[in-house]
């Protein structure tokens, strides 16, 4: 088995169950949903420089072959956006919960009301 079909393998998962908690009826899977297909992406944006073992990071004359930095800088900068975007989902899957009284992705009205 080659280091490439095991990333692959873990962008496949993590991407399934992404999609799968994506696709549930509560807020709360569906956040998780986003974060799995964060790390997903993350994983797939890393993979993207081709995997080298003990190469440079920087370009060097006496070096034959180096990594790509670019994919390491798009992974740093897709962590800080899934985080805030991670953020938002969660104050707003909130604000929803204690305006509506249900955790429901659809939002319909608890027939009790909302939690005291």
């Amino acid at each position: 088995m080659t280091l490439e079909f095991l990333v692959a393998a873990g962008v496949a998962i993590l991407g399934a169950t992404g999609i799968y908690l994506v696709l549930r009826s509560r807020t709360f899977p569906v956040i998780l949903g986003l974060a799995f297909l964060s790390y997903a992406i993350n994983l797939f944006l890393f993979a993207m420089g081709r995997l080298q073992i003990d190469r440079p990071p920087l370009f060097d004359k006496a070096a034959e072959t180096y990594a790509d930095p670019l994919p390491q800088a798009l992974v740093l900068t897709a962590i800080v956006i899934a985080f805030g975007m991670t953020a938002l989902v969660v104050i707003l899957s909130l604000r929803t919960f204690l305006e509506s009284g249900t955790d429901d992705v659809d939002g319909r009205p608890n027939p009790e009301g909302p939690p005291s």
